[in-house]
């Protein structure tokens, strides 16, 4: 199936309604992995960071990370779900060259937390996203394919294989399907995993940084027909890294499952490859049921039994919750719930927030990084945080717009200085001899020599015609290079023709 083959969205909804089901594996920010002592750090030489335990290898015992178990139960509160008074791990077995054990330690039938729901934002409506488990498991090793031209193992010269990341904790959220989202099934996709990665990040368990691996979505799929009640045959596209291609993988395979179901033919349950460049998906593999897996439970680990005590005193230590802090900054800031949305979408809370956290006002803070940077940043193709200014730049701006010494043309090439690397605001504006002309005779001359030069204009103006002051407030601005005070500039062109303002 190719993309030219696809049937149209519009023509795909029509005929069929699509379930989805969502699995996100969130990597713990943990200093030691999951099961033994060996260090999680990023960055180290391949297959250093290993040890008996987490190769696999032959009288090895493993031993569960508290501090997961900590997350994991934090992260479980936070999706609103109920928390096991007991569970255990279990053995997954199947076999894969960055398996180093041949199974994965995960949970199956006994999750540490189930029965959840998160609530996403999606053009003002609200849709409630059930959370079927959340359970702990760990991460496997990295296979880096040497050869061929889609650096897949297929058509790979050879692979090689670092197990520092083996082990690494996980914690994998599964929703239960996701009905009645219609065409905007796509759009509550990225809504849910964007809340998610927030909603993480708000904890402190996770950079859940995607680009980087340490967040990832598996996006699984099928279609019914309009007004049937069973469910179709599901696909699973695995490993997609960010929210654009969430939302991507989902309109696509839904326009590819379409076509196929159109021509009379089956959707085959297997896992797919999601390729960046074309938002496409590929096959990959025929997809295993629960029971080829062979789960059993982990005869080295004991249960995980959280008193109830632990898990208040956790539910009463949770920080405010994205949901709820976006409701209150809203309020606080006077916001619609759409300008909310374009905020969060811009990934600018933080940084308006950390900005009137230095003292600039929220009008301001908010105009500055959704206007100026927003535009610098999505020129550059980076995220909005990863522009070389602070908050505290960016409030030094506003207070030197609010005290005279720069208006926004000014402050906009004060900005641009700064992110060009010649230092800080106050700094930009010596180099650069960007501060405001206030000087009260400067700017009388410079208003003398524009009434003087636009004769004709000032005639007008004192017949009555007062919105012409603005070609005259134009040459000055142009005479003294856009660092006059413009309303002042306004005023005194006025006085001088005796025109009441």
């Amino acid at each position: 199936m190719t993309v030219t083959e696809l049937v149209s969205y519009e023509d795909a909804l029509a005929a069929y309604d699509p379930v989805m089901g969502l699995e996100v594996h969130v990597e713990l920010g943990t200093k030691t992995k999951m099961f033994c002592g060996c260090s999680t750090a990023l960055g180290a030489e391949p297959n250093t960071q290993t040890c008996p335990t987490c190769l696999g290898l032959p009288g090895s015992l493993p031993v569960v990370n508290a501090t997961g178990v900590e997350s994991a139960i934090k992260i479980g509160l936070a999706l609103n779900c109920e928390i096991a008074e007991w569970c255990r791990f279990a053995r997954k077995n199947y076999f894969y060259p960055d398996m180093p054990k041949n199974f994965q330690t995960s949970q199956y039938d006994e999750p540490i937390a189930y029965n959840g729901y998160l609530d996403v934002d999606v053009d003002g409506e609200v849709f409630r996203v059930e959370i079927e488990r959340a359970h702990m498991e760990e991460d496997t090793g990295k296979s880096t394919h040497v050869g061929g031209a889609t650096g897949r193992i297929h058509g790979a010269q050879h692979s090689l294989l670092d197990y520092n990341r083996a082990g690494i904790p996980l914690i994998e959220i599964v929703t239960k399907p996701i009905v009645g989202a219609g065409e905007k099934a796509p759009e509550v996709a990225k809504a849910y995993v964007t809340e998610l990665r927030e909603l993480i990040k708000s904890l402190g368990v996770s950079e859940a940084r995607m680009e980087m691996g340490q967040m990832r979505c598996d996006v699984n799929l099928s279609l019914r027909p309009q007004g049937a009640d069973k469910f179709g045959t599901r696909s699973e596209t695995k490993n997609v890294n960010s929210l654009r291609s969430v939302e991507r993988a989902v309109r696509f395979e839904i326009q590819r499952h379409a076509a196929v179901l159109g021509d009379g033919g089956t959707i085959i349950q297997e896992t797919r490859h999601f390729h960046e460049e074309d938002g496409s998906t590929t096959s990959g593999r025929v997809k295993e049921e629960a029971e080829d897996y062979r789960y059993f439970p982990e005869p080295d680990l004991v249960p995980v039994a959280p008193s109830r005590a632990w898990v208040e005193e956790l539910r009463g230590g949770l920080p405010e919750l994205p949901r709820v802090r976006r409701n209150r900054l809203r309020e606080e800031w006077g916001l619609s719930r759409h300008e909310m949305q374009s905020v969060l979408n811009a990934g600018a809370i933080d940084l308006i927030t950390a900005t009137i956290d230095e003292g600039a006002p929220a009008d301001q803070a908010r105009k500055w990084w959704m206007g100026e940077l927003a535009r610098r940043a999505n020129e550059d193709g980076v995220e909005l945080a990863a522009l070389p200014i602070t908050p505290a730049q960016v409030a030094r701006v506003c207070a030197l717009v609010k005290e005279g010494s720069l208006n926004d043309k000014l402050a906009r090439q004060t900005i641009e200085g700064v992110l060009a690397g010649e230092g800080g605001p106050d700094e930009v504006v010596t180099k650069r001899g960007l501060k405001v002309v206030s000087d009260e005779g400067a700017l009388g001359t410079a208003v003398d020599e524009a009434i003087a030069a636009n004769a004709a204009i000032a005639d007008k103006i004192r017949g009555g015609k007062v919105a012409a002051a603005g070609a005259l407030v134009g040459a000055v601005m142009k005479a003294t290079r856009g660092q006059a005070d413009a309303a002042r500039v306004r005023e005194l062109i006025l006085e001088k023709l005796g025109v009441e303002g």
